[in-house]
Formats: C-alpha cells, sequence, structure tokens
C-alpha cells in the first residue's frame, strides 16, 4: 500500500455506477423498441383503415348492385326482341312531331305511376338487407342502399343506410340516407361537393326515382335530428328549412373529414319516378 505523506491512498471503487448506467442503457433500449413497435403497429392500422377497409367494402358494394340488378332483370324480362329487318309493313304516313317537351311528358308519367305505387305501395325491406341503387352521377357514385343505419351489417359494407322511420324512395315526405365519409368504402366523401340542381337517382325493383339537390347544411350536431323529418329542418340552424309536405331526399354523412364532430346534411326534392 503506498504513502503519500504519511496518508494511505484509498481506491475508488466505480463497479456501482457502471452497473446503473448499463442498466439505464437496457431500460432505454427496450423502451425505443416498444416505441418502434408501438408505430409500426399504429401504421399498420392507418393503412388497414384507410386502404384496406375501402378495397373490400367497395368491392362488395360493387358485387351487391350486380346481384341486386341481376335479381331484377329476372324477376322483369323484358319481352322485346331484337329489331326486326326488311321492308316495313305499308300504313300512313308519320304525323307531325308533338311539340310536347320531354321533360314535361316525363313528369307526367312520373306522377301517374308514383299515383300507382301509392294505392299499392312495395313491401317494406328486410332489416339490414339491401333492396335499391343510389346513383349520384357528379361523384361517380354507385352504392347499394340497405334498411337501416346499423355499423357492422350496413354502414361498414360501404352502403347507404337508410333510417328505417323515413319515408322510402319516391313517397311523400323524406326518404334520408346515411354513410361513410372516410374509411369502409367512403361513399359519402366528397358529399360536401354537390351543387343545387345536381342529379341522385334511387332505383328499386319497381321504378326510377330522381331527385334533384336543393340544399345544403354545411355542419350541424349530430343531434340535430329533425333534418330528417318528415318536411326537413335544421333545429341548429332555424333558418335552414322547408315549410311544406313533399317528397324530399337526404344524405347524411359525418363532417369534418377524418372526424365524428358533426354532420354534413345535403337536401334533395323528387323531380320524376318511372317505371324500371
Amino acid at each position: 500500500m503506498q504513502r503519500v505523506r504519511g496518508w494511505e491512498r484509498v481506491p475508488v471503487v466505480v463497479q456501482g455506477q457502471r452497473r446503473r448506467r448499463s442498466r439505464a442503457v437496457r431500460v432505454l433500449w427496450v423502451g425505443a423498441e416498444l416505441a418502434v413497435t408501438f408505430g409500426v403497429l399504429v401504421l399498420l392500422l392507418v393503412v388497414h383503415q384507410l386502404y384496406w377497409t375501402n378495397r373490400q367494402a367497395q368491392a362488395g358494394a360493387r358485387d351487391q348492385v350486380a346481384r341486386l340488378e341481376r335479381q331484377w332483370d329476372a324477376q322483369h324480362p323484358t319481352s322485346a326482341g331484337p329489331p326486326a329487318t326488311g321492308t316495313p309493313p305499308a300504313g300512313p304516313s308519320p304525323g307531325p312531331a308533338v311539340s310536347t317537351a320531354p321533360e314535361r311528358r316525363g313528369d307526367r308519367m312520373g306522377r301517374e305511376f308514383r299515383s300507382i305505387l301509392e294505392q299499392v305501395p312495395p313491401p317494406r325491406p328486410r332489416r339490414d338487407a339491401a333492396y335499391a341503387v343510389l346513383r349520384i352521377p357528379r361523384l361517380g357514385l354507385t352504392v347499394p342502399v340497405a334498411e337501416g343505419t346499423g355499423r357492422s351489417a350496413v354502414l361498414n359494407k360501404g352502403y347507404a343506410g337508410h333510417y328505417a322511420h323515413t319515408a322510402q324512395p319516391g313517397e311523400t315526405g323524406n326518404f334520408a340516407l346515411a354513410g361513410h365519409r372516410n374509411t369502409h368504402g367512403e361513399p359519402f366523401r366528397f358529399l360536401n361537393r354537390l351543387r343545387p340542381g345536381d342529379t341522385v337517382e334511387v332505383i328499386t325493383a319497381a321504378a326510377r326515382y330522381t331527385y334533384a339537390v336543393d340544399r345544403t347544411v354545411p355542419r350541424t350536431t349530430p343531434s340535430d335530428g329533425t333534418v330528417i323529418a318528415p318536411v326537413p329542418y335544421s333545429s341548429a340552424h332555424p333558418s335552414l328549412r322547408y315549410t311544406e309536405p313533399g317528397s324530399y331526399l337526404t344524405l347524411t354523412t359525418c363532417t369534418p373529414e377524418y372526424s365524428s364532430a358533426y354532420r354534413l346534411v345535403v337536401w334533395g326534392r323528387l323531380t320524376g319516378a318511372l317505371p324500371r
């Protein structure tokens, strides 16, 4: 043992500090691994929600539209054959063209057809069952309409869901639909792009109904249930309302995108109905 001016030099032990440092390094390393793993899981969840659910729902919705159309064609096969060829039979020459505008003639046919349907209304659809097709040309949208607004049974399939207590297509009242704006097919993602006068079609086994977009409620609360009333109006925005009975269409979805804080509402009016 060395002595320095009568004092003994005592060695300093640093083994405890080294152990504490190595333990801290291991804790930091494990924490970093857990953070990376959590980040990867979140990324996979985002990809699943934003891409895979859309892919699945959109494919399923297209298949359902095709099934409905095949089913309707089987129920109402066309009896008209291909146009005949050859010399047409002799007969009186055609008279002058009728000056009635096609739109007015179509409106008259629509009113007559609607009166028939009101006398013998079609059977009510089964809950969660797809029974109609919604087409919005401006948005390039074609999706099935199912009875009810359940998430797993209807909305998450990429369908438009019919509020069960509202009117059916073409009926007097309010035919009201809901749809996802993001994920699960997001059929109503671009609902905010609709403008007054845009056409919305609803096709059933019996008829093709045409609505025209009339008004939009850009943002209202989820509790604003009067937007789907028989004569719709917004309790949150009293100036936005209808005051007389009619055949209305209401489309609802969440807003802003990737949030369910508010609701976006589009209203339309029935402008025509023709046999399918």
